[in-house]
């Protein structure tokens, strides 16, 4: 007889979200038990939680944040490798983990892959006698202990400041260290980790992917399967971006809205509060003066206008376009078409020739497999309509082969080898827009520049997205970041790389660049590189 699990979870205080009471529900839904673990006065809790007092488990004395981001991982992490060996028969899960379906386990071991280096523990489930539950409560147990699994160069930093009577405390180490790190690290080490769940079990969604759980009208059967038990829905960033981009509820037909209606929570019964950015509290706090005198009124914070209002407004707009088609280049995501609109829109009326490389999000680098089954080409279809006379020709590691459309040409390619590129662009036409999308993968993008530069047309433009980002199962460790070549050649007028050949590449295409600039996330100059531009003479 299979043992019912109760679901143990932490709310240190204040109100709950609609997205909290959204995840929380759905357990009770799925037939769990859920206990909610609390320090202070809760508010917005859904019928059938029972709550317990936090204290019970771990002592709110000495709490415990992470230095840089102020987080209370260190606590939650702590607390609930103490509750599993306290309590029988309980499965730990976040806020923020909604239950497709009920938890099951033969063994009590409950948790799975969220990438292909790393578990999670966003939700737990371990005997009261596993040996990676022991290793973790006596690693945790010293605030001060030195992670091994950070290498040896961070173990010897670590040593020395131990040394000089400077020990480094656990909240001025990296984020996850008592978290996903320590999880992995113990279950690797003890060979528990071979009863974790593959991804699509728990963390069917990545980071990176998130988004897609707004996105109306989303086919998530790639995605969530018959084998997925529950959906990471990233609650802080999920929270900043339903209030920032969202209007502070998901559209109905989306994912989350969906599962809104399913469970009968109301948005507007239990919103999300946004928490005022410093400049905000100083604009609004009255000027303390010494002498009596008029305070004048705070000032208003104006809010910023979403995508969605400005739809339809001026010439034909891309960003509207991205946003319809559902892709991740409008104001859901990376905003490029802003960029974009300013640099194509003269083009809009010719028939040009355009190259995009990358077709589908959720490719390899995100874990798929090369071979699986395309369902979209959301930035493909903008194309066709953004650009009436043009011939699109789109290439993908994946196939894509089925989308048909007179004005639409489909190249399958393997970005890891420049003969790869070559053979498959041989019989190509020169191009007047080129936009690699591909895998991100440093590698990949400088193969596919020096190869295709040269198909560019005099006066054309190359463009590489997504340069703060390669992926895992891809970039190769130690090699020249793209961002980094690019910031190089634009400091000193020269590409340098630690592979010759491909400084000699790119450096051969110099003669022929006519200018280049590139852009930080989200245009916000305190951030990253993101995109760049080349211009051909």
């Amino acid at each position: 007889m299979s043992t019912n699990y109760t679901i143990g979870a932490l709310w240190m205080e204040g109100a709950l979200s609609f997205l909290e009471q959204l995840c929380l529900k759905s357990f009770v839904d799925a037939g769990h038990k859920v206990v909610l673990y609390h320090y202070g006065p809760l508010q917005n809790v859904p019928d059938g939680i029972e709550l317990a007092d936090a204290n019970d488990i771990m002592s709110r004395d000495n709490f415990l944040t992470h230095e840089r981001t102020g987080s209370p991982a260190l606590h939650s992490d702590l607390f609930r490798y103490k509750m599993l060996k306290t309590q029988r028969n309980m499965i730990w899960a976040d806020t923020d983990a909604y239950c497709m379906k009920k938890f099951e386990t033969p063994n009590g071991h409950f948790y799975g892959w969220e990438s292909k280096t790393h578990v999670n523990g966003g939700v737990l489930g371990l005997p009261h006698d596993s040996d990676t539950l022991n290793a973790l409560l006596d690693f945790t147990s010293d605030e001060f202990a030195i992670p091994t699994y950070y290498g040896p160069e961070y173990v010897a930093e670590l040593e020395q400041k131990r040394a000089e009577g400077n020990p480094v405390h656990a909240s001025e180490q990296p984020w996850g260290v008592w978290g996903p790190h320590a999880v992995t690290h113990f279950l690797h080490e003890t060979g528990e980790v071979k009863y974790a769940l593959p991804q699509e079990g728990l963390y069917p969604f990545t980071f990176k992917d998130r988004r897609l759980m707004l996105r109306r009208n989303f086919d998530t059967t790639g995605y969530i399967t018959e084998n997925t038990f529950s959906v990471h829905l990233y609650g802080r960033r999920m929270r900043a971006r339903l209030v920032e981009k969202e209007g502070g509820a998901p559209h109905p037909k989306s994912l989350l809205g969906k599962l809104l209606v399913k469970h009968g929570i109301d948005p507007e019964k239990a919103p999300i509060i946004r928490k005022p950015k410093p400049e905000e509290k100083q604009a609004v706090e009255p000027v303390k003066v010494s002498t009596p005198v008029a305070t004048p009124a705070p000032t208003a914070v104006a809010a910023p206008i979403p995508a969605s209002a400005k739809y339809g407004r001026g010439q034909l707009n891309l960003t509207d376009m991205a946003d319809a088609y559902g892709s991740d280049k409008g104001s859901t995501k990376h905003r490029y078409t802003e960029l974009y609109q300013m640099l194509f829109q003269p083009h809009r009326d010719r028939a040009i020739n355009f190259l995009e490389m990358g077709l589908q999000i959720g490719r390899p680098e995100h874990g798929k497999s090369e071979d699986r089954k395309t369902t979209d080409l959301p930035s493909v279809r903008m194309w066709l309509e953004y650009f009436p006379k043009a011939q699109i020709t789109g290439l993908d590691i994946s196939d894509f082969s089925w989308f048909e459309n007179d004005r639409f040409n489909f190249v399958r390619c393997d970005m890891d080898k420049r003969e790869n590129i070559v053979e498959a662009t041989k019989d190509l036409p020169e191009f007047d827009i080129i936009i690699d999308d591909a895998s991100h993968a440093s590698h990949h993008q400088q193969y596919a520049f020096i190869e295709l530069f040269p198909k560019l047309k005099s006066g054309g433009l190359y463009i590489i997205e997504d340069l703060r980002w390669q992926p895992e199962p891809y970039e190769r460790p130690g090699i020249t970041k793209t961002a980094d070549f690019i910031q190089g050649y634009l400091r000193d007028g020269v590409f340098t790389h630690e592979d010759a050949s491909i400084a000699e590449g790119f450096n051969a295409q110099r003669i022929d660049i006519s200018g280049c600039f590139m852009f930080q996330a989200l245009f916000d100059k305190k951030r990253k590189d993101q995109v760049a531009v080349f211009h051909k003479r």
